[in-house]
């Protein structure tokens, strides 16, 4: 698509200032001779615009803003990281890198998109976040069994799964069948797990798909406990920052860590599967497995009921942080199927059905999905060899 597209100027000027370029500074960065600071100007005074590539360009690669953001009537009036995050201190929400301001952007338009996709009203019958709410002072113990007996998934059931792949896929769907969309990401910060972001109708939770998947298992409770509490949240492993934290917002992030270990590691079973056990390497990857969850986990929980002391837990911990950063590798895997597999099925499904119905254009629907118009076929196969029904 070479000819203009029509973009709303004030949002193509908004999107610039507030990713904190000059319009010279954008001209350096498209890197195109003939592309001047005027031709920027031109465009945000909207007497012209730019094609279909530039915008992609702009949007994609120097603003970090999804497309269908630039088509909205009016810049929208988002909440500062410090009102969203209210949980978390103000230095922490400093140390954020530029990716992650992008992922908590890119959530806020994928709540817009599933208003959009489903008519304002969640489809799911029953919907955890809307359902379920907790005080700051109630006990991890009394939230998880509240939870699980919502969710109608045992810890027999849990443990028959065959491993932490199957069991994300099955707390994933679960969560998605209650309400909460799940969407993954490549965060490109080692020290954040996830995000979410409340919202009454579409509960957004957003996992770092670079991350095991036992430790993605634990960020989507660490996350769906956030929610419970009516607060956006972010799992990180920043350890000093709840000194920083006090009153209720303290308590809250100490019981999102609490309820995600009760829940996946229940005490009451956990006592029992020990009773009389001999704690190494071997005992603590086997209940690992188990209960499809990390080491770590494990040897916190172990910790939480002294039967091991802190030191050994540190210890092991910077262990196994060395075996694993020595055994990482990069692997680019499908384009498509990873793509379908951070947008989640719910939302896949129903973008296409849209599409299929003519209600969305090609060039809507490749917003949706966060692609280029020229992936859509590649999406649209990767659908159907999945055997999705749209």
């Amino acid at each position: 698509m070479t000819q203009p597209i029509p973009v709303n100027p004030a949002i193509l000027q908004w999107a610039r200032q507030t990713a904190g370029f000059s319009v010279e500074e954008v001209v350096l960065k498209l890197d195109r001779k003939s592309i001047t600071a005027e031709t920027i100007a031109a465009w945000e005074r909207g007497e012209s615009a730019p094609t279909y590539p530039q915008l992609e360009t702009l949007a994609y690669r120097i603003y970090r803003r999804p497309l269908a953001l630039f088509f909205f009537p009016d810049p929208p009036s988002e909440e500062t990281p410090e009102q969203t995050f209210r949980t978390l201190p103000e230095y922490e929400i400093d140390l954020m890198p530029p990716r992650i301001h992008f992922l908590i952007r890119e959530a806020k338009v994928r709540q817009l998109n599933l208003a959009e996709l489903y008519d304002n009203i969640n489809p799911a019958e029953r919907q955890i976040a809307r359902d379920l709410s907790f005080a700051p002072d109630v006990s991890a113990e009394k939230m998880a069994t509240v939870v699980r007996e919502y969710l109608q998934i045992d810890i027999a059931m849990q443990t028959k799964w065959k491993d932490s792949e199957e069991a994300l896929k099955s707390w994933r769907h679960a969560l998605e069948e209650h309400g909460v969309f799940v969407f993954k990401a490549v965060f490109k910060a080692d020290d954040f797990s996830g995000i979410c972001l409340y919202d009454e109708q579409f509960p957004v939770i957003y996992v770092n798909n670079s991350k095991s998947k036992s430790r993605q298992i634990f960020t989507l409770f660490h996350e769906l406990a956030h929610l419970l509490f009516r607060t956006g949240g972010v799992d990180t492993r920043i350890e000093d920052y709840l000194n920083y934290l006090h009153g209720d917002n303290r308590r809250i992030e100490i019981l999102c860590n609490r309820f995600a270990g009760e829940f996946l590691v229940p005490s009451r079973d956990f006592a029992r599967r020990t009773k009389g056990m001999r704690i190494d390497d071997a005992s603590i990857q086997k209940l690992a497995d188990c209960y499809h969850v990390s080491r770590e986990a494990i040897l916190r929980k172990m910790v939480d009921r002294s039967m091991v002391n802190q030191k050994y837990y540190e210890d092991k911990v910077r262990e196994w942080e060395r075996a694993i950063a020595s055994k990482k590798s990069r692997t680019g895997g499908d384009y498509y199927r990873n793509t379908g597999a951070y947008l989640g099925e719910p939302y896949l499904e129903m973008a296409f059905s849209r599409y299929y119905q003519k209600r969305i254009s090609t060039e809507q629907l490749a917003d949706y999905l966060g692609v280029k118009v020229k992936s859509v076929p590649g999406m649209e196969a990767m659908l159907f060899r999945k055997g999705v029904a749209v």
